[in-house]
């Protein structure tokens, strides 16, 4: 090691104690003294002295859930560095620097090429894992402005593009992070994880174009919005799956799922196979995606393959809902009325909010509605889908962003379909009064169900409506 990357990491080491008002394990303060002395690529000095190497997870859903479930089962083989929810570069260098293991394992999150530089990080970590969750076109707008959805594809492709050694893991049944793989294939070993039982099928799914030639693919099955079985004339296809679901039993306080799987190892260099059936909370069919992702992950890199069927029945059995991040959506029993609520900032994560309400539903139904903003019309008309395809027998609609005005408008939108409809123009900057104020409507609803989701401040608005409303 240089002696200007000692100093710099020596600072570096002194500074870190300040690190512990960042947000997530790995922090960023540590990273940023590191980098204004040293410089983004001495980074691969640091990188280096991880014996296996590290794994950086992204996508545009399901990161810091898959990297949260991903840190319990890696960590119960092996000491790890990690960091999550702080998507910096920063943030994964503080982590080499303040922390031991031979494994790092980061979630990163990438909306353009200008400021997540995927093919920067990808030069200075040189991960040996690259976990692609999901890719939509929820999270194209950056720091205001709307960005080409195809740059933003082409961020996340650089990420693992100039990987020469390791793994990808990706999920096979979007097309999009499939592609990402099958390109590599010649490069690295590729693990594809997905679905593959009848107990799940979409409410509304919605075909794609292919991201290979750009005709519209042909699915033979939807799983969650783009998600599925597809084919396209030219060729393209869903590939093989090396770890699947293949059968799910859904309680209502429990869901048995069945896992196989059929992988490259890389810490062995060779393939492995399990079965396991694990027993998790009701906790979304988003996670279910997560759950494949983080176990396909963790199969891919644990050095101890002897313990995947163990380790993967520990961490999973013994799971409760706090592994969720807050804000993330939940069913509250009230007195016996069932208030559905969470953020849902996406055309994805409202689906499945909405497919998580529907196992509850067996009456009429109230849906409160928090909006996007201006400049997102296309996450409305996501949204908007979902509301109509749930029937709800009212609607009231309410500012999730800034702008009450393209709320409104908005508004206007729903109550052609809906005459009844309700319009609230709750102000962003009196948050402690929307709080309270959408908390008094879902608990004053006539209704016996309902569902509140939409824009907010992802996690504080969500999280202090679910606590006034489980304390009073």
């Amino acid at each position: 090691m240089s002696f200007k990357v000692s100093v710099a990491k020596l600072v570096a080491k002194v500074g870190g104690p300040f690190s512990k008002f960042g947000s997530g394990s790995g922090k960023s303060f540590a990273g940023i003294l590191f980098t204004k002395i040293a410089g983004i690529d001495a980074i691969s000095e640091l990188s280096k002295q991880l014996g296996i190497g590290s794994i950086i997870l992204t996508g545009t859903n399901g990161k810091t859930t898959t990297t949260t479930l991903l840190i319990k089962l890696l960590s119960t083989d092996v000491p790890i560095r990690s960091s999550f929810e702080s998507n910096t570069i920063n943030a994964i260098a503080s982590a080499f620097i303040q922390q031991k293991g031979d494994i790092g394992v980061f979630e990163y999150g990438i909306r353009n090429i200008k400021y997540g530089i995927p093919d920067t990080v990808q030069r200075v970590v040189d991960p040996v894992g690259v976990v692609y969750t999901t890719i939509s076109q929820e999270h194209t707008q950056v720091a205001g402005v709307k960005n080409p959805f195809e740059d933003y594809y082409k961020a996340k492709r650089l990420l693992s593009q100039g990987m020469k050694r390791g793994v990808i893991v990706t999920n096979a049944d979007d097309p999009r992070t499939a592609l990402l793989g099958l390109d590599k294939e010649k490069d690295v070993h590729v693990n594809y994880y997905g679905i593959e039982t009848d107990g799940i099928e979409d409410i509304n799914g919605e075909a794609v174009k292919c991201p290979k030639c750009g005709e519209t693919l042909t699915y033979s099955k939807y799983y969650l919005n783009h998600r599925g079985i597809y084919t396209c004339s030219c060729g393209f296809k869903r590939p093989e799956l090396n770890v699947k679901l293949t059968d799910i039993e859904f309680a209502p306080n429990s869901w048995k799922l069945t896992v196989e799987g059929d992988l490259f190892n890389y810490t062995v260099s060779k393939n492995i196979n399990f079965n396991i059936d694990i027993t998790v909370p009701p906790y979304g069919f988003h996670n279910i995606y997560n759950t494949l992702a983080s176990i396909t992950t963790y199969a891919s890199f644990t050095p101890k393959v002897e313990n995947i069927e163990s380790t993967v029945k520990k961490v999973f059995n013994n799971l409760d809902m706090s592994f969720i991040p807050p804000g993330r959506f939940e069913v509250v029993d009230i007195g016996g009325k069932f208030v559905g609520l969470g953020q849902g900032d996406n055309g994805d994560a409202l689906k499945i909010n909405a497919m998580f309400m529907n196992q509850f539903v067996d009456a009429p139904l109230e849906f409160i509605y928090t909006t996007p903003d201006v400049d997102e019309e296309e996450i409305f008309e996501d949204h908007y889908k979902v509301i109509k395809s749930m029937n709800p027998a009212h609607v009231i609609v309410v500012p999730g962003r800034h702008s009450i005005e393209k709320a409104e408008e908005y508004y206007n939108i729903i109550k052609q379909d809906f005459p009844d409809a309700e319009f609230y123009p709750l102000s962003y900057e009196e948050m402690d009064v929307r709080i309270e104020r959408l908390n008094e409507l879902a608990r004053n609803s006539d209704y016996k169900y309902v569902i509140m989701t939409g824009c907010g401040e992802e996690q504080a608005m969500w999280e202090e409506i679910k606590k006034k409303m489980i304390n009073r």
